[in-house]
């Protein structure tokens, strides 16, 4: 036999009233909480980071999991599909992982509204050019990538 619960009272001015009894959506108090831009650190470092970490990731030189905590679930899912597609590409041809020699050369980065960042970030390597583009958003007081697409 179930009891039925009071509900609960919140005294205000010496006064008290009841609280509402609806359902609360847990990520609204306890998921990802957006930040401002001033709340955030200077982008520039975890973009290239994030651009040596997932060519070399892509490259099969360094694993997926080591940048899961700065990427969002879709972007991880969107990585783990192109490192399965290299690894067999890899597989046929009988080539083994090497870590790409490449430098990072210009990032330009972009503010389209606050607590967002859209950055594109071009990677040198032996003679080829690629562009990685990300969005990054703050989220809890630190960037986490919402995108990346490595061109």
């Amino acid at each position: 036999m179930s009891e039925a619960r009071p509900a609960l009272a919140v005294v205000v001015d010496g006064t008290s009233a009841r609280a509402p009894r609806g359902r609360y959506d847990a990520d609204t108090w306890f998921g990802h909480q957006p930040s401002r831009t001033d709340d955030l650190p200077d982008p520039r470092p975890l973009l290239e980071n994030l651009t040596r970490c997932v060519v070399e990731i892509l490259a099969g030189a360094r694993e997926l999991e080591q940048i899961a905590r700065w990427v969002d679930d879709n972007v991880y899912k969107h990585l783990l599909k192109r490192v399965v597609l290299s690894t067999r590409a890899r597989q046929a041809r009988g080539a083994k992982p090497v870590r790409p020699a490449v430098a990072i050369g210009s990032v330009i980065v972009t503010h389209p509204a606050d607590g967002v960042v859209e950055a594109t970030v071009i990677v040198l390597g032996r003679g080829r050019a690629r562009a990685v583009a990300f969005r990054l958003e703050g989220l809890d007081r630190r960037w986490r990538a919402t995108a990346i697409h490595v061109l």
